[in-house]
C-alpha cells in the first residue's frame, strides 16, 4: 500500500472505539512498519503553559490548549510550519517535532499555526491496512488551513466534503441541470 503520510483520516461514522469516534487524524508516518497519527479534534482542558510547568523549569507564556493526539502515550509533539524546528516534514509546509529544543522554540513564536499534543494513535505492521479494508476510515487530502482551523466541526465538514467528492466524481457535472426539477 502506498504510504499515507500527509493524508488525514476521518472515522466513518460506524467506527465505534471510543477512543477514536468522530475523529480527524492527521497521518504524520505510515510505512511497511506500522503508522502513526494524531488527531486533530480532541481539545483539553489543559494549557500547554499548565502542563509545561509540570514536566520543565524553563518557563512558557503560551496558553495553547494542548490536544490528545491518540490513546498511546508520548512526549509532547507539535505540528508546525518551520522549517528550522522540523524533525519530520509531514508535506511541504507541514512538519513534525518531538525533540525538547523545537518544543522549546515553537513555544516561543508568536505564529498561532502551531499544535501542541499528548500522546499518539498508532498502528502495528497491517494494522491500518486492515482497518482501511473493513471501512473504519474514509481517506482525504490534507488541507492545511483546517489543520491549524477551529476543530469543533472538523469530522462532520471533512465527511459532508468526502460525500461531495463522491458525488461529484460519479456525476458528470456538465449533465446536471441548473435547476434540479427538470431531472
Amino acid at each position: 500500500m502506498k504510504s499515507l503520510r500527509g493524508t488525514i483520516l476521518i472515522a466513518a461514522p460506524t467506527l465505534l472505539d471510543p477512543n477514536f469516534v468522530q475523529t480527524v487524524v492527521l497521518m504524520v508516518q505510515h510505512d511497511k512498519n506500522g503508522a502513526l497519527g494524531l488527531v486533530l479534534n480532541r481539545r483539553t482542558e489543559t494549557t500547554l503553559k499548565e502542563a509545561w510547568e509540570q514536566i520543565s523549569e524553563t518557563p512558557c507564556e503560551r496558553e495553547d490548549s494542548l490536544f490528545i493526539g491518540g490513546p498511546c502515550e508520548g512526549v509532547l509533539m507539535a505540528l508546525h510550519p518551520f522549517e528550522d524546528a522540523a524533525q519530520l516534514e509531514i508535506m511541504p509546509g507541514l512538519y513534525f517535532a518531538t525533540e525538547t529544543k523545537h518544543i522549546e522554540w515553537l513555544m516561543k513564536q508568536e505564529d498561532r499555526r502551531v499544535r501542541f499534543f499528548v500522546g499518539y494513535a498508532g498502528w502495528s505492521s497491517g494494522q491500518l491496512e486492515n482497518e482501511l479494508e473493513h471501512g473504519s476510515w474514509l481517506i482525504a487530502p490534507v488541507d492545511i488551513g483546517k489543520i491549524f482551523g477551529p476543530e469543533h466541526d472538523l469530522w462532520r465538514q471533512l465527511k459532508r466534503e468526502i460525500a461531495l467528492m463522491a458525488i461529484i466524481g460519479k456525476v458528470n457535472p456538465r449533465i446536471i441541470p441548473r435547476d434540479p426539477s427538470h431531472n
